[in-house]
């Protein structure tokens, strides 16, 4: 097998074509925030995982606009509201969530544009996405910032206060990915289906779901 060796030092679009076409397939959390004015923010995110399960922490990475060079709307909103709810994405819920990511003049409300009902939460003040199956209501904890040039990342964690699940995805406690159907982000306009799964058995002497 022949490889190629790349340097990480030129334009900043060189190293992100390699991360979304090495992390595959990606979950995409797609947060909806306040803006100043009290009109609700929407927009997706494709870095973004889990970190810890007590206390429950999730974690996104909003980049500096490449565009304007400027902080995205959802990490503004959240360093100053303290909150946000991260909503889940099913195959049929793809295409809206899509029309999420564009960008609109600031205050112009992203449920209305793609198309979504604002639900409200119940302890935070963004709303849920009625659409989705699964909503992550949060609390700001911590913020790792890398630059403030175009392309530059930041590390945002959440803390999660309050879960809803759709009933109709679950059993015996479970979310069935089956029912779920969720969609992740591949590298351009690519998207992922989860519809082929297999099963190993992992080798651990204890796990906390079988």
């Amino acid at each position: 097998m022949s490889m190629k060796t790349f340097e990480t030092n030129g334009a900043f679009a060189d190293n992100y074509k390699f991360l979304i076409g090495s992390i595959l397939p990606r979950p995409i959390a797609v947060v909806s925030t306040l803006n100043l004015d009290g009109t609700n923010n929407v927009a997706p995110f494709s870095f973004f995982t889990a970190v810890s399960a007590k206390p429950m922490i999730i974690a996104f990475c909003p980049m500096i606009r490449s565009s304007t060079g400027q902080m995205k709307d959802t990490p503004l909103n959240i360093l100053r509201e303290k909150e946000f709810v991260v909503n889940f994405v099913h195959e049929d819920l793809a295409q809206k969530i899509n029309l999420t990511s564009t960008e609109l003049p600031y205050g112009e409300d992203e449920f209305k544009f793609a198309g979504l009902t604002a639900l409200d939460s119940e302890v935070v003040k963004a709303k849920r996405i009625k659409e989705s199956l699964i909503h992550f209501e949060c609390k700001f904890r911590d913020q790792l910032n890398y630059g403030d040039q175009p392309g530059a990342g930041q590390l945002i964690t959440g803390e999660v206060v309050r879960i809803h699940v759709a009933e109709e995805i679950m059993e015996n406690g479970k979310i069935i990915t089956q029912k779920y159907k969720p969609v992740g982000r591949g590298a351009g306009n690519d998207w992922f289906k989860c519809d082929s799964t297999f099963v190993l058995e992992r080798l651990m002497t204890a796990q906390i779901q079988k």
